[in-house]
């Protein structure tokens, strides 16, 4: 597939331009078993199962790539990227959620977690990244799999992901139940959940 350009290369409110990638992540960095590795998606799915892949099958899902930016909440962003790997919206195909479902609830390993509506998740750069730049990522960089939501904070775009869960209503994920705000879009600068509007995210 050819590349797909999604996010023009501007800077965001508050943001400073980063020629490297810092590596930012909070603990260890897991060891990748590839004997144990498994993709599920559970919850509120379409027919009522649960999907799983191990990691010889995720990967062999079809592959694309985006040219995108990466926003950090840390105020510095990385522009022109090229991410390759399983589109959110292959999942979504694959693995159809029940008309109900509204929010999807990204699981990574150590129990992190990142919430996102389902508009964010099936958006057209949202991507289930194994490579960067057309080399696979680093372990520190999120190896074997990191989410990559190019419109939203890089923090809506764990690490280490593991699956996926279809929820019928909003839940707070790991940092937005730490204080960070439950949308997180860049642009207009949604970084802490004390800057949240009415119905922007659950009661803490």
């Amino acid at each position: 597939m050819g590349q797909r350009g999604v996010e023009q290369s501007e800077l965001p409110p508050g943001q400073r331009l980063q020629r490297g990638w810092p590596v930012t992540h909070y603990g260890p960095v897991p060891k990748f078993r590839p004997e144990r590795w498994e993709f599920r998606v559970f919850g509120a799915t379409a027919d009522g199962d649960k999907h799983c892949w191990n990691h010889d099958e995720f990967t062999a899902l079809p592959y694309d790539s985006v040219v995108a930016d990466l926003h950090c909440v840390t105020k510095f962003s990385m522009l022109g990227a090229e991410w390759g790997g399983i589109p959110a919206r292959t999942i979504l195909e694959t693995a159809p959620p029940s008309p109900a479902v509204t929010h999807v609830m990204v699981w990574a390993e150590y129990g992190f977690s990142a919430n996102l509506r389902l508009a964010d998740f099936a958006a057209d750069g949202t991507i289930f990244a194994t490579h960067k730049d057309g080399e696979l990522l680093t372990a520190e960089h999120g190896f074997p799999l990191r989410l990559v939501v190019p419109h939203l904070y890089a923090w809506k775009g764990p690490k280490w992901v593991r699956g996926v869960e279809y929820m019928t209503a909003d839940r707070r994920g790991f940092w937005e139940e730490r204080g960070y705000h439950n949308v997180g879009d860049p642009w207009k600068e949604q970084r802490y959940s004390y800057q949240e509007g009415p119905g922007e995210g659950p009661e803490l």
